[in-house]
């Protein structure tokens, strides 16, 4: 047969390598197995380097590299610089420094009553009284300043003025002017006529100044806020939640290293299984060490890859502890397929030749593996997110250590322990014992002390009770004409749930998702999300060109397209700020042609006097603006798919004005700049990772149709992760679009196992080729599933929301796919494949290369 109708053009030279490496170290295994514990020694030492190399900077690695609206931060930086001594919250293109605190009511009740009230105005007191260096630099030294005054909480002017149930909303009259109280006063109950009846919960903010010569002590206060707050519990009548500009970073720093102890009780956990799974009744044939020695392999493979990229200063970020889990689940499963060829070995070999055969069969099934796994990560080091480019360089570097320390350490170990098998000495005591049951001893002494037998008919190891079960039971129920039918029932039913899922599930990434439960981060945007959502960000909208601002013709365009900002549903038709019509009406005032250009710039400066604040709104260079800004107010954003729907809008409706360019930016545009480019690479993720597949499956699957089937187990497992995701309330977001990707490529092996087994199988009849795959891949098709969700399994105890949507979504993926590679697949490949007259001669060979898995 040539080359071009052979599947095994390239498998079977390789396959005669890894022949020649498994009598290699079966001949030499001390050499190999003390090589990598030298190299692991010498690279374990890049751990060391870990603090230097943490970079968890939220907006550079959560944020796309190439986000819109970093383009149009630039923008406003350029043309609208912020001016110090006159601070206006929405006219930051930053967070600015500051520190917030929510005070809500005991009971839900309103916080506009007498006692609420008076622990607010002491609670605001010592917050003003926080000192720094020894007392020398307070609030007012360091505040944000307007006017040369400190920036103030205007509600609590308002409430010290004792007119509280006076109050309109959203905006309440003053002798200076309408005072907004929408972002301030939350959980609000009003008459039709704006007046507050009671209110649940005020928000103030205390915002510093943002200069270098003062940043150190801006840190220092703003540490001396958290200090003051987390001890504050002295009220009867308020609850408080608080908040300052350093706190998601300060809390996601704090927590990089939080995976290290779960990752010890995994590991604890992956051993106890490994070991239960390979435990044997036989004294000789136990292989509970060889369990504990290869969950120790993926744990050398680890220690290597990390030390060795924080020796060369690659970015540590906290989406890469969720690596070692997933290691470790690969580990565990070639460790399964190495013991399994070994079992099919003869007892009576050598071990160099015991080793040969085993290699022969099994390493080439883990290079294709590890080979798939890096091709699906090298996806990720192209994403638009640095944290998704850091966790997918250690995550490959891991799976290549992972796969050499298999075929060298723990393959050392195999042949060590076959050696002792060998010997026919005792797994625990390495003391040599009979092989049968002495009659002259007890029954205590033969259970313990007796071991080494093995299938006289085949000349292995006699095969493990499941391996049985499957195939005399539950193949056998699987392929009957109802059970089929229900399984089809299932599968319509499975899809139909899983679709209507993706069509709910939430995007974007909430920011206490960066947090552990018990944060005060968590506590403070759930709070925010809860009483302030009637009203969102306020919104830029930039012209960024040079507009002849004074030919009414033009302007009428202009504010035309401003009109189609506020017929938006998530935009307030009232509240708006435009320097143009305030310009305009001081012009009326004054009895000024402002639609003429001279008049129209000379008389700025004058406007500008007496109205400092819209000086920052426009850029005036000679005689021309080359740059303008309005400001419009955003309404009702509760959650990720309606930050994602008004960015949306707002950035349709800029395009589509043909007056000008417009452009629209607030500071948290540049986190939601994420919602398009998550999509977008998901999808192109899963389609790359698809046509890797297909590929793979047509070069190891003798049947066109089977590799379809496998391609398109790939596509439903998709549908069914993304559909549960909304069920089990996951977000799709840049950390779970790194785990979903990752993970969706691990499914595809169990259909591609099971599919492969059934082309290959002898039987003729679709119904027996089924039964005869699941004979020889059910149970270790289980055991790898059941080991990888062990896994990961302590990570759903975690605090931390990263760890535990890890947990999550792999425990969707491999059961799913375990779903399909036990069920679906068998019985969609015995209703849609036609019976075979024809034995294929290499099929003997094939079903023994399967049987590994």
């Amino acid at each position: 047969m040539n080359c071009r109708r052979r599947t095994d053009c390239l498998s079977r030279p390789l396959s005669g390598l890894f022949e020649k490496l498994g009598s290699l170290v079966g001949s030499y295994p001390l050499f190999f197995f003390v090589i990598p514990l030298i190299l692991t020694a010498a690279l374990g030492g890049g751990l060391t380097f870990l603090k230097d190399n943490e970079d968890n900077d939220l907006e550079r690695q959560y944020t796309p590299k190439k986000g819109p609206s970093k383009v149009t931060r630039a923008l406003v930086k350029e043309n609208f610089p912020f001016n110090d001594s006159m601070f206006s919250e929405d006219r930051l293109y930053d967070q600015g420094i500051f520190a917030s605190l929510i005070a809500q009511a005991e009971n839900d009740e309103n916080i506009l009553e007498n006692g609420a009230f008076k622990d607010l105005i002491r609670l605001n007191r010592e917050v003003l009284d926080i000192t720094v260096y020894n007392g020398t630099l307070g609030f007012k030294q360091l505040c944000a300043k307007a006017n040369s005054d400190c920036v103030s909480n205007t509600i609590l002017e308002i409430f010290s003025s004792k007119n509280r149930t006076g109050l309109v909303f959203p905006f309440h009259p003053s002798s200076s002017g309408p005072v907004f109280l929408g972002s301030v006063l939350g959980g609000v109950v009003m008459k039709e006529n704006g007046s507050v009846i009671s209110a649940r919960a005020v928000k103030l903010f205390y915002y510093l100044e943002d200069k270098e010569d003062t940043a150190d002590a801006a840190r220092s206060w703003l540490r001396g806020f958290k200090s003051l707050l987390s001890k504050w519990t002295h009220s009867r009548y308020i609850k408080v939640s608080y908040y300052t500009s350093k706190s998601k970073q300060e809390e996601i720093d704090s927590h990089t290293t939080d995976g290290a102890p779960l990752f010890l009780i995994t590991y604890a956990c992956a051993i106890t299984f490994s070991v239960i799974s390979c435990l044997r009744l036989d004294n000789v044939r136990n292989k509970v060490w060889v369990a504990v020695f290869g969950v120790f392999s993926s744990g050398l493979a680890i220690i290597s890859s990390f030390g060795l990229l924080l020796y060369i200063g690659v970015p540590f970020v906290i989406t890469v502890a969720n690596s070692p889990f997933l290691i470790l689940g690969i580990g565990l499963n070639n460790m399964f397929v190495l013991i399994s060829d070994w079992q099919h070995t003869k007892v009576k070999d050598s071990v160099p030749h015991r080793m040969a055969h085993s290699y022969k069969e099994a390493v080439m099934s883990i290079t294709i593996t590890a080979l798939v796994d890096l091709l699906k990560f090298s996806i990720g080091v192209t994403s638009d997110f640095p944290a998704v480019q850091s966790f997918c360089i250690y995550t490959s570097a891991s799976i290549v250590f992972c796969y050499f320390y298999t075929i060298t350490f723990f393959g050392s170990f195999l042949a060590l322990n076959g050696k002792r098998e060998a010997d026919n000495r005792h797994w625990l005591t390495c003391i040599k014992v009979p092989s049968d049951k002495l009659n002259d001893h007890s029954d205590t002494y033969n259970i313990c002390c007796v071991g080494g037998r093995y299938d006289p008919d085949t000349g292995a190891e006699k095969k493990q009770p499941a391996s049985n079960f499957f195939k005399d039971y539950y193949g056998p129920f699987l392929i009957k004409p109802w059970v089929k039918g229900a399984v089809i029932l299932l599968f319509v039913g499975y899809l139909s749930v899983s679709i209507y899922g993706c069509f709910h599930v939430q995007q974007g990434i909430e920011l206490y998702d960066l947090a552990s439960d018990d944060s005060h981060v968590t506590s403070y945007i759930r709070k925010e999300r809860e009483f302030f959502s009637a009203y969102g960000p306020t919104v830029m909208v930039i012209v960024g060109e040079e507009f002849p601002y004074w030919d009414e013709a033009k302007r009428r365009q202009l504010e035309g397209c401003i009109e189609d900002f506020k017929e938006l549903e998530f935009v307030d038709k009232e509240i708006f700020t435009s320097w143009l019509d305030s310009y305009y009406s001081y012009g009326d005032e004054s009895h000024l042609n402002l639609d003429e250009k001279e008049l129209f710039l000379k008389n700025l400066s004058n406007f500008f006097d007496l109205n400092p604040f819209f000086k920052q709104d426009v850029n005036l260079t000679g005689d021309a603006i080359y740059a303008s800004r309005f400001f419009i107010q955003t309404v009702n954003i509760s959650d990720g798919t309606e930050e994602m729907e008004m960015l949306h809008g707002l950035t349709d409706t800029a395009e589509k004005c043909s007056a000008a360019s417009l452009q629209v930016y607030n500071q948290k545009f540049i986190f939601y700049d994420q919602y398009d480019v998550v999509v977008y690479s998901t999808i192109k993720n899963v389609a790359v990772i698809t046509a890797v597949m297909l590929v793979v499956s047509l070069l190891l699957i003798p049947d066109p149709l089977c590799s379809l089937w496998v391609t398109f187990s790939i596509g439903s497992v998709t549908v069914g992760v993304t559909g549960m995701m909304w069920l089990w309330d996951v977000n799709l977001d840049s950390i779970s679009m790194i785990i979903f990707t990752v993970c969706i490529g691990f499914t595809v092996d169990f259909s591609a196992h099971v599919s492969y087994a059934f082309v290959s199988s002898e039987k003729t009849s679709p119904n027996d080729k089924a039964v005869d795959a699941l004979s020889n891949l059910g149970y270790p098709i289980l055991q790898g599933a059941l080991s990888t969700i062990l896994g990961v399994s302590v990570l759903a105890t975690s605090e931390f929301n990263t760890f535990r949507t890890f947990s999550k979504i792999f425990f969707l993926v491999m059961s799913l796919g375990m779903l399909h590679g036990l069920i679906f697949i068998p019985v969609i490949l015995t209703l849609f494949t036609t019976r075979s007259h024809e034995k294929k001669e290499e099929n003997v060979e094939k079903v023994y290369q399967v049987s590994k898995f």
